[in-house]
């Protein structure tokens, strides 16, 4: 008999169940673990799951949150959003349930191994009316999938039959690292961004330190992620100290925080997750003042280059922000969209209108640059 459930924690489910529907994932049971016991205030976690019998189908995550509609609009329209937000505070403001995480790269429901192909539909299809039914006894109207890979049209499908409003979401970006060395890197650049490059090597260079352990330092830390997200138009969560060391905890030799110090101080660090086949850059934070001076984030980016290319890992997964550097520094970028429907009709055509404006790509020039590869 097939039932669904939505569980409160990822414990409920087995860990090796859970890693079977996503094979070869970093972001696997044990990240979400670490996510849920680090307690990201304003954030309530949720997993969905299928079952046939005692036997596992298909699982996803989710979160229940309030959110701001202007969440990923930068520049012009993030500073018209915040002054209305000044006249009419909370005018933006929904709660929201979401197919997804906050703090995932990307989201895609996880069918089991087992499964074959003709019952995929099925599955998915269990998911996200389960999705809506949690929602609707949490009292929650507006229901999202947050970031489904545009790649995966049997979920993006499964989405548009139940309703849902589709929307760009933010690109992930990647560089795919099939050079022998940084000279062959740095040789597949264009003119300008190589000879920026270069210059940086030349310069003055931080101490760099890869570290699995970071309790000494983490007041520090959190200091330059907290500076650093102020400086951010991109904000929806706010990370605690205990999602970084429970990150590292959790993943053992799957995470890493790389430092950079000059003159003993720490002036930048960069979290990321890590296997034979990919390394994904999760956070990088870093003092302003010495970024400039040192260049720190076009230093972390080579470092980044330069340990795939030693360890032979074959993808650089960069993240989705700062989309103008990484077009110059050679990445592609996989389109990601967003999914929405809210039970109250009425609001529903607002959200359908609102949505015209609130794009993404309608700010960040970059970020439609990127967006086009894929039209």
């Amino acid at each position: 008999m097939i039932s669904t459930h939505a569980f409160s924690s990822i414990r409920f489910i087995a860990r090796e169940e859970w890693n079977d529907c996503f094979p070869g994932q970093l972001e696997d049971w044990d990240f979400y673990l670490a996510v849920e016991q680090a307690g990201i205030e304003r954030f309530t976690w949720r997993y969905l799951a299928v079952f046939d019998g005692p036997l596992l189908l298909g699982v996803a995550p989710a979160f229940v949150t309030r959110y701001s509609l202007d969440t990923t609009m930068q520049g012009v329209g993030k500073r018209l959003t915040e002054q209305l937000n000044r006249l009419w505070p909370g005018v933006f403001d929904l709660q929201l349930y979401a197919v997804g995480s906050p703090v995932a790269e990307r989201c895609n429901a996880g069918i089991a191994s087992h499964v074959p192909g003709h019952r995929r539909q099925e599955v998915f299809n269990r998911l996200l009316q389960r999705a809506r039914q949690d929602a609707d006894s949490l009292g929650v109207g507006l229901l999202a999938v947050k970031d489904a890979p545009g790649e995966e049209p049997l979920w993006a499908e499964t989405c548009r039959r139940a309703g849902l409003q589709a929307m760009p979401s933010l690109p992930s970006a990647l560089l795919p690292v099939t050079y022998p060395s940084m000279d062959a890197y740095l040789g597949s650049l264009g003119k300008s961004t190589r000879k920026d490059l270069r210059r940086t090597l030349r310069g003055p260079a931080p101490r760099i330190e890869w570290r699995r352990e970071i309790d000494d330092v983490l007041p520090d830390i959190m200091q330059l992620y907290e500076a650093t997200l102020a400086r951010s138009d991109l904000q929806f969560e706010r990370l605690g100290p205990g999602y970084f060391t429970g990150i590292l905890e959790q993943l053992g030799e799957r995470a890493v925080c790389v430092l950079y110090w000059i003159d003993n101080r720490l002036v930048a660090f960069n979290l990321m997750l890590l296997n034979e086949q990919r390394l994904i850059d999760k956070i990088f934070a870093h003092d302003l003042e010495r970024t400039r001076e040192h260049n720190l984030y076009a230093r972390s980016w080579l470092a980044n280059v330069e340990y795939c290319i030693h360890n032979r890992i074959p993808v650089y997964e960069a993240g989705q922000a700062g989309y103008a550097s990484k077009i110059r520094f050679g990445c592609r970028f996989e389109p990601n969209l967003l999914f929405f429907r809210h039970r109250n009709r009425v609001m529903n055509t607002v959200l359908k209108l609102v949505k015209r404006v609130i794009r993404p790509d309608r700010s960040d020039p970059a970020m439609a640059a990127a967006l086009s590869e894929h039209r």
